[in-house]
This record gives structure tokens, sequence and C-alpha cells, in this order.
């Protein structure tokens, strides 16, 4: 078989699997890239098809002919190269039709000139035939033109590179695999062509070029099928991460390491009263109020009122860095917490009103009942001190609630476990000595100060409860690692099973509602720990409640004395003596 039929044979097979990629590709339209692909596969089948027809003819004016035809395949694929990596990456707003068109202006007078290239030698200089091999090849001296046409072609390649690169060492497997086809695809014609350009091709005079497009349809066919290329796509990537941006509730402006605007988004303008485009390149004290006092990294101290509203925002300064972990800029992010403030200044009244109001007027109202039951013996005055007595016990657990909200937002405190066990067992045996209080043996954890108030009422709620005869509750505590279950047993009635059910689900409605506060105080003050809680039927009777929190640290467990008898802390510890009356149970 002759060189040229050998190479001819090359030639057909490249075209077929650059056919079949360019079908694949078809058929996923409209997925980002696809209608580029296959532009650039047309492209290379365009080159090699009439790179055929130029092997095959035998004179010096039609192979110059069908060497000018090629270039309308040539000059397609450097512009679809680009306009593809653009639409994969996600870079796809730089691809508008004015775009294209400027990409187009240098191919398109190539496709002019060498369609009139028997007019002129901005193309090519002169033309020739020689025998390279036994076969006829037709060499042609580059002119002014082609060299432009060369470096712009490489110039798009290599821009339409740059961004398929940072998918080389990604983390998905599809998008390493995707890229590394897509670069082998581009790199092998360029070398190809490069060894032609510099003399280097087997049989100077020939572009192996359209040859190499058989590594490229093998690696893009490739892409296609075995990384599905089409089909699994990072190009939402980039807009996904800029949308975020854009459209996050928070404020977020971008500063570089001289202080100056590089970015921010639209909440932030907004907040900021400026325009975008007027931000940016900018100062950033210029339109960040109190610049100055934030800090280089970290939560400023206090809170800052911006131009736009009269709301109040933590500020907080992220560093940002590059690869060897120098500071290059930060994020000055903006978080609204005027209605978190609101909020709190309203659970600060409502925390008085439940701390002093309620209990003083239900001090008031047992005092005249009992004055009543006194000089009467009436048993409506005792029903009405019963109901006292509860509103004061509904108004004490409201206020604990309060109290496990309020901190929440301060730092966590570790406590040792036995000490706020005992704590607990020594103020329900104080008010319900006829219930039998055991407690297993604790372990030496400290854990969160939240959950002082839980302890508190799950035991206190498994004895006040308790209708047995001979009613007890035990406390056993099991350490599994990192984590402590509080396990709170007893022989009384079981918790109702819509009571279970309200807790579990979260909400109250108008017809499902838990009987008070004490279980939901147990459950909120365990969240807020960190950890869970668990209601359950006990066997044969009674219930279990299981309260599981993280071990903050290791801790010595205090000298207990089983039978210690701790004083009444439901007061406000920072409250003068005589701000309250506690009511007595009788």
């Amino acid at each position: 078989m002759s060189s040229a039929s050998l190479l001819t044979a090359v030639l057909l097979v490249t075209v077929f699997v650059g056919t079949t990629a360019a079908f694949l590709a078809w058929r996923e339209r409209p997925e980002p890239g696809a209608t580029a692909l296959v532009a650039l596969l047309v492209g290379q089948c365009w080159w090699s098809v009439f790179f055929v027809f130029e092997l095959q003819a035998m004179t010096l004016g039609a192979k110059v002919f069908w060497s000018d035809v090629q270039w309308a395949g040539v000059v397609v694929i450097p512009v679809a190269w680009l306009a593809f990596a653009l639409e994969y990456t996600g870079y796809d707003r730089y691809l508008t039709r004015r775009s294209l068109v400027a990409l187009s202006v240098v191919p398109f007078l190539t496709v002019v000139f060498a369609a009139t290239d028997d007019l002129h030698t901005v193309l090519y200089l002169d033309s020739t035939l020689v025998v390279e091999g036994g076969m006829a090849v037709l060499n042609r001296t580059p002119g002014v033109w082609f060299w432009v046409i060369v470096g712009y072609t490489y110039l798009l390649g290599l821009l339409g590179s740059i961004p398929i690169l940072q998918f080389v060492r990604s983390d998905a497997l599809a998008f390493r695999g995707q890229s590394a086809a897509l670069l082998i695809g581009t790199v092998a014609p360029w070398a190809s062509n490069v060894l032609f350009l510099v003399g280097g091709s087997p049989l100077p005079g020939l572009d192996p070029t359209p040859v190499a497009f058989a590594v490229s349809g093998v690696a893009y066919l490739g892409a296609l099928t075995r990384f599905r290329l089409l089909g699994t796509s990072p190009s939402p990537n980039h807009r996904a991460r800029r949308l975020v941006f854009e459209r996050m509730h928070e404020r977020a402006v971008v500063v570089d390491s001289h202080d100056y605007v590089v970015d921010l988004n639209e909440s932030a303008a907004a907040a900021l009263d400026t325009a975008p485009n007027e931000a940016l390149g900018r100062p950033a004290a210029s339109i960040i109020p109190q610049y100055e006092t934030l800090p280089m990294d970290g939560p400023a101290e206090g809170t800052l009122t911006l131009p736009a509203d009269d709301n109040q925002y933590d500020v907080t300064a992220t560093r940002i860095t590059d690869s060897r972990g120098r500071t290059i800029g930060r994020v000055i992010t903006f978080h609204d917490i005027s209605d978190y403030l609101r909020q709190q200044q309203r659970l600060e009244v409502l925390n008085r009103v439940l701390r002093h109001n309620i209990r003083n007027e239900t001090n008031v109202i047992y005092g005249y009942a009992d004055l009543v039951g006194d000089t009467a013996g009436s048993h409506e005055a005792d029903i009405i001190k019963e109901r006292a007595l509860s509103i004061d016990a509904m108004s004490r657990k409201a206020r604990d609630i309060l109290d496990v909200f309020e901190n929440a937002r301060r730092p966590v405190t570790a406590v040792p476990l036995a000490e706020l066990l005992d704590q607990s067992l020594a103020a329900v045996r104080a008010d319900y000595p006829e219930v039998t209080l055991e407690c297993g043996e604790l372990p030496g954890v400290s854990v969160s100060n939240v959950l002082a108030p839980v302890f508190s009422n799950a035991i206190e709620n498994a004895a006040e409860h308790n209708t047995s005869a001979n009613p007890w509750v035990r406390i056993d505590v099991d350490r599994d690692g990192d984590v402590v279950h509080v396990v709170v047993r007893d022989n009384g009635p079981t918790i109702d099973e819509y009571e279970r059910s309200v807790l579990e689900r979260g909400t109250e409605t108008p017809l499902e509602h838990g009987s008070g506060l004490g279980l939901w105080l147990i459950a909120w003050g365990s969240q807020i720990a960190g950890g869970t809680v668990t209601f359950a039927e006990n066997d044969p009777t009674g219930s279990v409640v299981t309260v599981e929190v993280p071990v903050l640290s290791e801790a010595t467990p205090p000298t207990r004395d089983p039978l210690a008898v701790a004083g009444d802390d439901d007061d406000d510890p920072n409250a003068a003596p005589g701000d309250e009356t506690t009511l007595s149970r009788r």
C-alpha cells in the first residue's frame, strides 16, 4: 500500500471517529458546550476530508484549491474550542453575540484571503509541488497573514485551556477525566502542527495535524461516553457560587490587601446606599462606616449601623489567603441582628413580668385566699390557693425557660454532672419527702450549665406526678465515649401519648398541645446543650426520660451527701433580698 493510500485510510478513520463524537454531542443539546463541541468536531472533520481531496489531487491547481477550502474548517476550530471551554466551565457570560462576532473577524478574513489566494500574497507567497516519499506534496511558502492566523489560533487555544485546567485536580473523578480527555484532544493536534511549522514533520511539506485529529476524536469520544462530558458538567459551579454570593441574605463586601473594594453583593450595595459599579475600586473606608475599627480577622466588637437603614449589624471579617498563606484580601460580612435584638428586648420584658409582676399578684391572691380560709374555712379558698400555687409553678418554669434561652447565647460553661444532679435531687427531696429518690454511680464528667433546669424538671416531674402507693424515682448515668446518658425512671403514671407526640413533632396546634411547660423545658434545654431527649414507658408502670448530651470535659465528682438539701435557687440570683416572696406549699 502506498503512503498516500495509507494516509488516506487513517484520515477516513479520523473522520469516522470525529463524526461519531459530533453526533453524540449533537444529541446532548442544549447542554452547556454541546453546540460549540459539535462545531469544533465538524471543523476537524472538514479539514480532514478536504485534506484527503488534496492528497488525491494530481495537479498543482487542484491541490491549491482543496488546500484553500480546508481553511473554512481550520478557522472554526479555535473559536469553537474557546466557546466550548467557557460554556463548559460556567464562564458563558463572556459569550455574548458581540464577543463571538469579534472573535470571528480574524477567521472570516482568513477564509476571504484563502478564497482570493490567486489575487494576492497575503496568505501564501507561492505554491509548488514537491515529491516526498514517492508522493506529490503541496509546498506553500507562508505569507504575513498565515502567521497572524497561526498566532491567533494558538492564543484562543491557550485561553480555552486555562479554565479547563482548574478541573484536572478536581475532587470529582468525572471532572478530572473529562478535563484530561479534553486537554489530550487539544494538545495532540497542537503538537503535530508545531512539528510541521518548525520543519520536524516526518514528511516535509505535509501537515500531519489532520492525522492527529484521530487522537482528538478518540479523546473526545471517551470524554462523551466514559466520563459523560455533557451529562455531568461543572458549568453550574461557577454560576452557582456567584449566585450564592449575590443572593445571600448577609451583606458581603470583598476588599483587597490595600483596603479597596473589589466586589460586593446586591444586599450589601443596598444597605450601604451605593451602586455596585460606583463602589468597585473605591477605598472601603469611604463606603463602610467605622471601617478602620474593624478587625483584620474575626468578629467586630459591638454592632454597626449602615447608611441605608437604622438596623443593627454584627460585623465579621474573614481573611482571604493565597496558596502560600499570605493575606490577599478580606470578606466583610454584615449580619442584621435587629430582629434578634427586638426579640431579646421582648423576652426581657416578658422575663420581668413573669419574675415579678405575676408572682407578686399571685402572692396577693394566695394571701387573701388564706385569710378567707382561716376565717370561714371555705373549701373554695383552698381551691383558689391551689390555683395560685399552680400559676406560681407555671411562672417559675417559664422563667427557667427564659433563663435557658438567655444562656444559649452566652459562652458555654462546663459544670460537673454530679454537682447538677446532686442539687436537683436535694431540691426534690425537700419538696417531695414521701418519694424515694435513688441515684446510681456518677461519672466524673462535666456538661453544659444549661442542663441544670433540665435535670431539675425531669426529676421533679417524675416525683410530682407519681401517684403510686410507694413512689420512687431512680437516676442512672451511663457514659458512651463523648456522650453521657442520664436516665430518669419512675413508677408513676406514663406520660400521655399525645404529650410525647407533640414533643417529637416540636410544635403545638390548637387541638394538640402539651399540658404544661416542664416537658418543653426538658426538650428545649437538651437541644440547646447539643443533645437529645427521649420519652418512653417504664415496665411495668411509669415513665423513662433519657437525656443524651455531649461531655464537655473530665471532672472530679464532688463529695456527695445524698441526704443534703439544697436551698431554693428558683429566684433571680441578682435580685435584692425582699424583691420576691416565694409561695409555700401546704
